[in-house]
């Protein structure tokens, strides 16, 4: 019996019927990082006929393997940019508003000892500055701890030359989750979703790109779909698409790799998130709470890498256990508690000189109309993502309206009042996710611990997948022994949320990959076949994928290997 359509098959018979047809679409947007699925969700509310295409999958790329914070960027103070704090603030009050589920409070430590390059009264004014810009709308206000506080709290913490520790709050997120509820919407309003579908060739009519030829990354298949506009979101490959397009300009982007490194919560134990200055460099690092892990980054470092490629060295891994042992002395973290790491490249805009440090390029976003009148967007920082994409997309709109190409009124995007999927009807709070919880353990096949990851894994769309367990208790079962993802998510994220790959679903649908210890391998057999019966693989495909995945984990892996 062949295996159902999925809707990732579905979204693909569309765009098929679409080209046989002729039909045009107003924007094809290239990229399914944040920002590409950001500009795909506002033009489509806007009543914009779209088409996100992503070579690989959604958030493959930095999207996925960021600090996974929604911050004002505190730092930035120290670089003047007061705009960006301002407009970075602001935004993560919405987010905090529109994605309860994905984007929650998180205080951060910022312990300053004698000799500091900032003193503690010009840190505490900076923090005073800081919830000023944020309008006091802080999650929590800041306050000031002294040693002795910080002794009860985090009593891990070196305490020589201890001066204090001012306590603000920002955000954490589930960076890959974010994205991914971002193209839901879009394809909720309208936007055809494509992923693991590259661009192979984009054909001018004119002076403008008018034609966009795709192939099918998994089974070859080639499209060739008209549009008016070209957004090209690619982030860390966004050089190499304006050469497929033909610009022969200096490169756009000076990439920078930042890396993460995961412990068990239980070797570094931390409350909040705590500040540190890397002991040789200053640089500011983090170390961030994650449940029953915790998380340590991140580097900045050049990096000319293929985006896809990118992974953590032995030297990377070095440079964040020499901040741990400076601020956490006596807790003996050493390289064989590393559980996992992720890398990902920062597709900062490069200011044509390459003598400024790596931290010290901006972060701000620039959008260019180049060859072809293709629109690109450089730069930038997750916690803006929604504000850029509104830029982006009244750039195309100007650009159509100038050239004749669009001449029907379109609908306000309203972007910053719409929740995302999974805080439609959502109780955020603590009472609301219990009782939630509450229900999903009614339905008398999940525990209460798998019931409270879904809520927090999914909002209110926990129910629906809960509810795959009610007619097939098999689902109920864990992906890998230890963690809480269920079978269920398998089938809700290959039904619902065009996963299409193994490393889809334990690096991105769940964060098994590099929560897991064992990187979700044990239950690679098991989570395989459910994933061959629903998509149809044969014998020799499935092994296919399974060798795929057991790549990825090794690139992840290899800093174990080098001297």
């Amino acid at each position: 019996m062949p295996a159902a359509p999925t809707r990732r098959d579905l979204v693909l018979r569309d765009l098929d019927a679409s080209t046989a047809r002729g039909d045009e679409l107003d924007l094809v947007v290239i990229g399914g990082g944040i920002n590409g699925a950001g500009v795909a969700r506002d033009a489509a509310r806007r009543g914009l006929r779209v088409l996100l295409v992503e070579q690989n999958d959604l958030a493959f790329g930095t999207s996925s393997r960021s600090s996974k914070l929604i911050h004002g960027g505190l730092r930035y103070l120290e670089q003047y940019h007061v705009h960006l704090v301002f407009e970075s603030v602001s935004e993560r009050s919405r987010l905090l508003r529109l994605a309860p589920h994905l984007v929650q409070p998180l205080g951060f430590l910022f312990p300053v000892y004698q000799g500091d390059k900032n003193p503690l009264w010009l840190v505490r004014t900076g923090m005073w500055v800081y919830d000023a810009l944020s309008l006091f709308r802080s999650p929590e206000p800041h306050r000031t701890l002294d040693p002795a506080e910080l002794a009860r709290l985090v009593p891990e913490l070196r305490t020589e030359g201890l001066a204090g520790a001012p306590l603000y709050f920002d955000a954490a997120t589930d960076d890959a989750r974010l994205t991914l509820e971002t193209a839901i919407d879009a394809a909720r309003s309208g936007a055809l979703v494509a992923t693991w579908t590259k661009v192979v060739g984009l054909a001018p009519s004119g002076s403008r790109i008018r034609r966009v030829q795709l192939e099918d990354a998994l089974d070859g298949r080639r499209y060739e779909v008209a549009t008016r506009a070209v957004v090209n979101a690619t982030g860390p490959w966004s050089d190499a698409l304006l050469g497929l397009a033909g610009s022969a300009t200096r490169p756009l982007l000076r990439p920078t790799k930042g890396i993460h490194v995961v412990l068990d919560a239980a070797r570094l134990p931390v409350p909040h998130a705590v500040v540190c200055r890397h002991p040789d460099d200053g640089r500011v690092l983090f170390v961030i709470p994650w449940g029953d892990r915790t998380y340590v980054g991140t580097t900045d470092t050049d990096e000319q890498v293929e985006p896809g490629q990118v992974r953590a060295s032995h030297d990377d891994v070095r440079y964040l256990m020499r901040a741990i042992e400076r601020y956490f002395p006596g807790r003996e973290v050493r390289e064989e508690h590393v559980l996992a790491t992720w890398a990902g490249l920062r597709p900062l805009v490069s200011d044509g000189e390459g003598g400024s440090s790596e931290s010290d390029v901006s972060r701000e976003h620039k959008i260019f109309v180049g060859e072809g009148g293709m629109i690109t967007v450089a730069g930038g920082k997750l916690t803006t993502y929604r504000k850029m994409a509104a830029e982006i997309v009244d750039v195309a709109v100007a650009e159509l309206t100038a050239h004749g190409l669009l001449t029907r009124t379109l609908r306000k995007a309203e972007t910053e009042e719409a929740p995302l999927p999974g805080a439609l009807g959502f109780d955020a709070t603590e009472e609301g996710r219990a009782r939630l919880a509450a229900e999903i353990v009614g339905l008398g096949t999940l525990g209460r611990d798998v019931a409270a990851h879904l809520v927090a894994t999914y909002g209110a769309r926990a129910r629906e997948v809960a509810a795959r367990t009610a007619g097939d208790p098999a689902a109920g079962a864990p992906i890998t022994a230890g963690r809480p993802d269920v079978l269920a998510q398998v089938d809700f994220a290959i039904d619902e949320e065009l996963a299409a790959t193994i490393a889809d679903v334990l690096d991105r649908r769940t964060q098994i990959s590099l929560r897991d210890g064992a990187h979700g391998l044990p239950g690679l057999d098991a989570l395989a076949d459910r994933m061959a019966a629903r998509l149809g693989w044969s014998a020799a495909r499935t092994e296919e994928e399974k060798a795929r995945y057991r790549a990825s984990v090794a690139l992840q892996e290899a800093w174990r290997s080098e001297p």
